[in-house]
């Protein structure tokens, strides 16, 4: 599904001829950017392409949502817990949270 904005590649949708993917240009306009709000994000795009990437999400719009939630629990599913990832901080904020709750309750 290419477009002359967008193309596939890789199993992800990209801003055609560049490493940005579409996933960036929608979470920026789904959280209400404005174009030239997402061009400040990513200066090495054109206006006209972030206005096709964005294009293309809405004439393609429940395809791409599904897509990027499947990304997402994909992604979430891989992630190692910050218990096994990093043992020492959490440790610290466990150690944290139960100093914090002493604190509660001497209060």
């Amino acid at each position: 599904m290419n477009n002359e904005y967008i193309e596939q590649r890789n199993g992800g949708y990209y801003v055609a001829g560049t490493r940005i993917s579409l996933d960036s240009i929608v979470y920026s306009f789904n959280e209400g950017q404005s174009p030239e709000a997402i061009q400040e994000d990513f200066p090495s795009l054109k206006r006209a392409q972030i206005y096709g990437a964005i294009a293309f999400y809405l004439d393609h719009q429940a395809e791409i949502d599904k897509y990027l939630l499947e990304t997402a629990r994909e992604f979430e599913g891989n992630a190692i817990p910050l218990e096994q990832a990093n043992p020492t901080l959490w440790a610290k904020i466990q150690r944290a949270k139960a100093d914090a709750a002493q604190g509660d309750r001497s209060s």
